[in-house]
This record gives C-alpha cells, sequence and structure tokens, in this order.
C-alpha cells in the first residue's frame, strides 16, 4: 500500500523507499492527520517533546521523549529503547497534535517511566531491523507447528521480532486460557529471544492481516479504528437489517463494527415513534407492527389472515392506541400512499390484426421466395429445360 505522492512500484512505496513509511505518513495504517501542523504557536518553549513512533508499518504505536537536542520530523526513522535493547521505528506525529494523542488515551507527559529516544536511526540499526523483520515469517511458521505438537488450544496469530533481535512478541489467539509455560521454553531455546506472549482477539488480528470490506474499501480495523466496542445483533434489529449471518459478518468472523455508526441515529430517531405500539385492536382483528421507517415516520402493520402491508403516520398510531385505552375499537386502518420513487410501468396493449393480412401480400412472398431459389440454383433449373 502506497501513497498518491510517493507512488507504488510492486505493492512498495517507490518515492520514500522506506517499504511502508513516507514523510506523508500515507503509506502507515492507522494514521492520524495532524491539523495542527501549519499553525503558529507564541510560546516555542512550551512545545511537547514527546514524539508517537510506530512500528511493523503502523500495527503498533507507543510515545517516546526527546531528550535529545534534535527536531524530528514526520517519517524520520529512529532509534529508541527497547526492551533490554534498542528498537526502530517511523515518526508518526510531532508537535502539539501528540498532547492531544496522549489526553485521549490517558497518558501523562511528564511520565518517569516513559521510554526515550535514542538516536536518529543510522544505517547499521536499519540493516539490523531489516534481518530481524526477515525472519518473523519463519518464526511464526515453526511457532506454529510447536503449538499443534504440544496440542495447545490456541492459534499463532503474529510474530514481531525487536530490531535488535533481543525480544521477540508472539501474538495468539485462544478461546479460553492456555497454559503456555513449555512453550515458551521451547520459544526462547529454539529463536533465542526474550518471548513475550500476547493474547488478541479476533478483530485486532483482522486488523493486523488487514484486505478488503465488502463495501470495497480497506477494513476499518486496519486503517483507522483502534478502539474495538461489542456489536451485537441489537444494532441490526434498531436498523431494520435481515438477521443473516453471513452478510453481517466480517473478514474476522464477528458482527461488522460499521453496525455500530449510526445506530445513535436511529436511536435518535426512534424516540419519537409511540411505545407499546406493537398491536392495534381494529374491527377486523389486531394488527401487528412489522417494521418502522423512521425516514419517512411510517409504521406498517399487518392483519390477520391477510398478506397486505398497511402503512400509517405515527399521529394515526396514536390515535387508535388511545382510542383502544378507551375500548373503542376503530373501523378500519387510517393508512397512507407511499411514493416509492420507482416511475409506473405503462400497460402493453395488444393489436388485433385480423383480417388485415390479403392474399395478394401472402402470394407476392412466395414469388420472391421462388425468384431467389432459382437464382441461387441455376444448375438445377437447366437440367430441367434439358430434359423438357
Amino acid at each position: 500500500m502506497g501513497c498518491s505522492n510517493c507512488g507504488t512500484d510492486n505493492g512498495k512505496p517507490s518515492g520514500c523507499k522506506s517499504n511502508g513509511g513516507c514523510s506523508t505518513g500515507g503509506c502507515n495504517r492507522l494514521n492520524v492527520h495532524d491539523w495542527l501542523a501549519n499553525l503558529p504557536f507564541s510560546d516555542p518553549e512550551s512545545e511537547c517533546r514527546v514524539v508517537e513512533v510506530s512500528f511493523n508499518n503502523g500495527s503498533r504505536k507507543d510515545f517516546y521523549r526527546n531528550i535529545s537536542t534534535y527536531v524530528f520530523e514526520k517519517g524520520d526513522m529512529v532509534t529508541v529503547e527497547g526492551i533490554s535493547g534498542f528498537d526502530v521505528g517511523s515518526v508518526t506525529l510531532i508537535g502539539e497534535i501528540v498532547r492531544l494523542q496522549m489526553k485521549k488515551k490517558n497518558i501523562e507527559e511528564n511520565n518517569p517511566d516513559m521510554k526515550k529516544v535514542l538516536r536518529k536511526a543510522g544505517e547499521r540499526d536499519i540493516e539490523s531491523l531489516k534481518q530481524n523483520k526477515a525472519r518473523e515469517k519463519d518464526a511464526l511458521i515453526r511457532s506454529r507447528a510447536m503449538t499443534r505438537q504440544l496440542k495447545l488450544e490456541m492459534k499463532m496469530s503474529e510474530v514481531e521480532i525487536q530490531a535488535d533481535g533481543r525480544k521477540g512478541t508472539f501474538f495468539y489467539i485462544a478461546d479460553d486460557r492456555v497454559d503456555f509455560r513449555e512453550l515458551i521454553k521451547l520459544f526462547a531455546s529454539e529463536f533465542r529471544l526474550k518471548v513475550e506472549m500476547r493474547q488478541i482477539g479476533a478483530r485486532q488480528e483482522a486488523g493486523k492481516v488487514g484486505g478488503i470490506g465488502s463495501c470495497g474499501r480497506e477494513l476499518c480495523c486496519s486503517t483507522w479504528l483502534s478502539d474495538f466496542k461489542s456489536v451485537n445483533t441489537t444494532a441490526a434489529r434498531y436498523q431494520n437489517l435481515s438477521i443473516n449471518q453471513s452478510k453481517l459478518s466480517g473478514q474476522c468472523g464477528r458482527l461488522k463494527c460499521c453496525l455500530n455508526y449510526e445506530l445513535d441515529t436511529y436511536l435518535d430517531a426512534l424516540q419519537h415513534f409511540p411505545d407499546n405500539a406493537d398491536t392495534l385492536q381494529v374491527a377486523k382483528g389486531t394488527a401487528l407492527l412489522i417494521k418502522k421507517d423512521i425516514f419517512k415516520n411510517l409504521m406498517w402493520y399487518v392483519l390477520p389472515d391477510s398478506s397486505k402491508q398497511y402503512p400509517m403516520t405515527i399521529e394515526t398510531v396514536k390515535k387508535i392506541k388511545k382510542q383502544n385505552a378507551q375500548n373503542i375499537v376503530p373501523d378500519q386502518l387510517e393508512t397512507v400512499e407511499v411514493n416509492t420513487g420507482k416511475p409506473k410501468e405503462e400497460e402493453h396493449t395488444f393489436v388485433d390484426l385480423t383480417g388485415q393480412i390479403s392474399l395478394k401480400t401472402l402470394e407476392k412472398a412466395d414469388r420472391k421466395k421462388k425468384q431467389q431459389k432459382s437464382i441461387q440454383n441455376p444448375r438445377r433449373n437447366n437440367n430441367n429445360n434439358k430434359r423438357r
């Protein structure tokens, strides 16, 4: 994936040559637009000295304190403190927008435990990063084989090795708690690094793998969505969506996160609809509510022993409900005409042509056919003349 400013070559950004970390930040995942970049500040000394650094093409981000006098720019490769070593990442945010992001994530700017930026990444640091990143694919395949060998109910999703090769993070998915103490010993002896096991959910795995959703765009979880909220079928019912598991499920196998995007709008619109209006008593029987149309403020009912649907306004439903409370049963439902917006199809009429085709026209047609046959078979006509 590459941005429009640097272009792509065989799926890799050709302008920045960083394989996913250009100066514009368009090649990374989970980006944040720095809308404060061009705004001047009156007090430069109070500028935020913390930068946001992304690792593994934006799948993991963290904040680091810049204690040097060097001013980093967006897209710079930096060497930061790691677990018993160093790590290499790309700067994604600088300045005041970092302070807002830290406030959003409840991180204190003056936290003494915050790790520091060591230096700008050199050639040796980047070369070490490339060598250890090349080990991740083989480590993932080997770790899955070792998990099956120990018969553990878990799935290895991703392996991320630190730039210096001293630490490796193994991401896995499991439904229940797993005793992987023996597995950690095997990983440490096999890969010669410090092992950290981190459990993730199916939604986080889909965000790491990436893909294209049913809408035709990249998955929200792999581009901008960082907070995963629970999604249930109630959200689909409020929006009058059919409970079809194959259509409502995303690539992670769970309900789509986009079901929550418009849920608040639907809930606000449904406040104007009357409560306890699932049934209405009329002379023909009990009318049952089948759906609510919040865009047209209509409620659709059906009568027993009939498949016809009756659209009614909110005011009409409230009126009938008030009459039922007074033990008054109206004769029928007061429906409204619904304009679907589709033009009505014209009925095709048939024309009676009986007797309009005369015999003369049929004879002319026969003559034309005979003439065409004689022109197509001249030899046959000559043989007939000789016989005569």
